[in-house]
């Protein structure tokens, strides 16, 4: 079956010749900030297409910014990756070149260290949870320090994707996770995780999962409902396990050169409207997400509900361990803790 392949995480070369002209003359003239309080307008780069949370949250950023600023403060939306892969709008924020962007925080470890608590699979204990993380003062910590790290200002929290396990084989207790290939991301907390519960982590190229699943060479993946729909990976492996091990957290980011060029009132309306934006498409998002569960299983999918406690209570130990050597314990009890009386 030939299958017309999208990839998120498709590379779309941002050259250093592209990145001087950016850094330097786009600048002066190409973001119209000003050192003195001016009208503005704002680049917004992201990657996601028209149907995402992504591209929802950020026309209503724009239109919040508008109504905030009475027009002052305009944003230029440019989805859908023109402007590179979100590692490469990430660098151009920090040559302050690029002024806005969504982000994947597993996608920027190599410059925060901070960024890296976000792979921790299990630490949240429900969508309310999640939301108290992220709106609190956990979150502001999180973004504080990320911000310290890499001169880039983290403005809100977009996600809202649950991720599970699909399969090409039953999941009816957690004894089916014996021996499966998983496909995961390549870190370690992920990684020593799902040891700890028995499968084999396996790299693979996002391209390749499709035909991976297809020919044996995997067994399964970890993704939320609206990707699994999207690639049609029910096709080929139509058992999902209801894990909800991660929900996702997707950092809404500003160019610290940027910011400085506003006057405190603008920064004051950039801050108010980035925060009901995020709410807004994280909202947007949890439906998408809950929406494409139903299709999956309208399509043919098997869903299985997990022992997500028991499986807490295999990873706890090992995980710790990953946890302490990353120096993430402290960033990740706050987490853990929050909203807890």
């Amino acid at each position: 079956m030939f299958r017309k392949w999208i990839d998120p995480n498709q590379l779309k070369p941002f050259t250093h010749l592209a990145k001087g002209l950016l850094a330097g003359s786009v600048l002066a003239a190409g973001l119209g900030l000003a050192s003195t309080a001016q009208a503005v307008e704002l680049r917004f780069g992201h990657g996601g297409t028209e149907d995402t949370a992504y591209q929802a949250g950020a026309e209503k950023f724009k239109a919040l910014l508008a109504e905030k600023t009475d027009g002052d403060v305009g944003v230029t939306i440019m989805g859908n990756s023109v402007l590179g892969h979100e590692t490469e709008m990430f660098e151009q924020q920090m040559a302050g070149a690029l002024d806005l962007s969504i982000i994947n925080p597993g996608l920027i470890t190599d410059f925060s260290h901070t960024a890296n608590v976000f792979s921790i699979p299990f630490m949240y204990r429900d969508v309310d949870h999640w939301r108290t993380v992220l709106d609190g003062e956990v979150g502001r910590e999180i973004a504080d320090r990320i911000e310290e790290e890499t001169d880039v200002k983290v403005l809100a929290f977009f996600g809202g994707g649950k991720r599970q396990i699909v399969s090409t084989r039953p999941l009816e207790n957690l004894d089916d996770l014996e021996g499966m290939k998983l496909r995961t991301n390549p870190t370690e907390p992920l990684i020593v995780a799902w040891k700890a519960l028995g499968t084999e982590p396996t790299v693979m190229a996002w391209k390749e999962i499709y035909t991976g699943l297809q020919l044996g060479a995997i067994d399964g993946l970890l993704n939320e409902a609206e990707w699994i729909e999207r690639m049609g990976f029910h096709e080929v492996a139509p058992h999902i396990g209801l894990s909800e091990h991660d929900i996702t957290v997707r950092l809404l980011t500003m160019s610290q050169m940027s910011w400085d060029r506003l006057d405190d009132s603008q920064k004051k309306a950039v801050m108010a409207a980035a925060q009901e934006a995020a709410s807004y498409a994280r909202q947007v998002q949890l439906e998408q997400d809950a929406e494409a569960l139903k299709t999956l299983e309208q399509e043919g999918a098997t869903l299985y509900p997990l022992d997500r406690e028991r499986m807490k209570e295999i990873v706890s130990e090992p995980l710790q361990q990953v946890i302490d050597d990353m120096e993430l314990n402290e960033l990740h009890q706050m987490i853990v803790n929050a909203g807890q009386a």
